[in-house]
């Protein structure tokens, strides 16, 4: 008898590095952006049932139980991939990370659904296969699909590639309770930056040395060099991004911005700052629900 019950934790994630280098005719954007997962985490328990069908929980969430849930199209995916289409599986998500916040929580849980039915199920898929399946779920699947605490990824976020983690720094997250649709995000880029007569090619050209895949595949990215193109737009419609950025730095973070699409702020305090860092955190769990302090994975 094969494993038959899993608990599994799904991480969240930062961008460190997000440029919007061009949009395709699918309407994807195409990006340059460092990713950093974080020793935060969401968490999964997957149990093979014997009635067929998808058994999904979400305790203590509002959020959706059936095919409006992406874990619950992560294990249905599985399952018709696999020719397991009659295969009972029960799984309960408890969520940690919040919903709609740039942390990549919704593709993370995906992955590790993926990853989790194919331990469970034995059905020998390579990391390659899943994250080609994790694809048509959402971009940052692979992210999560695949072994790395950070990584350089281009495409639409999908072709990736080992990037060095970060070390010596504390990751404070702060998130105002807004949810921000990551479709939103990039419509009012695209909306914008043509507004603006944004030019991407131009863009790209500004940032090719550091857009190069051997500038984060070989060394750790610094402070300063800390980009999100998403970040303007999210800020232009919540001021509070931008007053959180300014909270962070005056606390002592040697850099703060928003983590995707938002509306998450992270601050990156050094660990000889630990206490201003506790501090810091302390002071924005009385206005805020949704702090935390956390480390990079490496």
């Amino acid at each position: 008898m094969g494993v038959q019950r899993l608990c599994l934790a799904a991480p969240a994630k930062i961008n460190l590095y997000l440029k919007i280098t061009g949009r395709r005719p699918d309407g994807y954007h195409e990006l340059n952006t460092l990713m950093q997962k974080l020793a935060f985490y969401d968490q999964l328990e997957l149990a093979l049932e014997p009635e067929s069908g998808i058994h999904l929980f979400c305790p203590g969430a509002d959020l959706p139980e059936d095919e409006r849930n992406i874990v619950h199209r992560a294990a249905r995916l599985f399952l018709d991939q696999t020719g397991r289409v009659d295969q009972g599986i029960r799984i309960v998500l408890k969520k940690n990370i919040p919903v709609a916040a740039g942390l990549g929580g919704g593709s993370s849980d995906a992955a590790t659904v993926l990853l989790g039915l194919d331990r469970l199920l034995a059905t020998g898929s390579s990391r390659d296969e899943l994250a080609d399946m994790g694809l048509g779920l959402g971009a940052d699947v692979p992210l999560f699909i695949h072994d790395m605490a950070a990584a350089w990824a281009t495409g639409i976020g999908e072709k990736l590639e080992v990037a060095v983690p970060l070390s010596g720094y504390r990751v404070l997250l702060v998130n105002p309770g807004i949810g921000v649709s990551t479709k939103w995000a990039y419509e009012t880029f695209a909306l914008t930056s043509g507004k603006n007569i944004f030019n991407l090619s131009s863009s790209q050209k500004e940032h090719s040395e550091i857009g190069r895949p051997a500038a984060f595949c070989k060394r750790p990215i610094q402070p300063d060099e800390l980009v999100n193109d998403l970040e303007a737009v999210t800020a232009d419609k919540y001021s509070v991004i931008n007053t959180l950025k300014k909270r962070l730095l005056a606390a002592g973070a040697v850099g703060a911005m928003m983590s995707g699409s938002g509306p998450t702020v992270f601050g990156l305090f050094s660990t000889d700052l630990y206490r201003q860092a506790r501090q810091c955190s302390q002071k924005l769990k009385k206005e805020y629900d949704q702090v935390y302090l956390v480390d990079p994975l490496v």
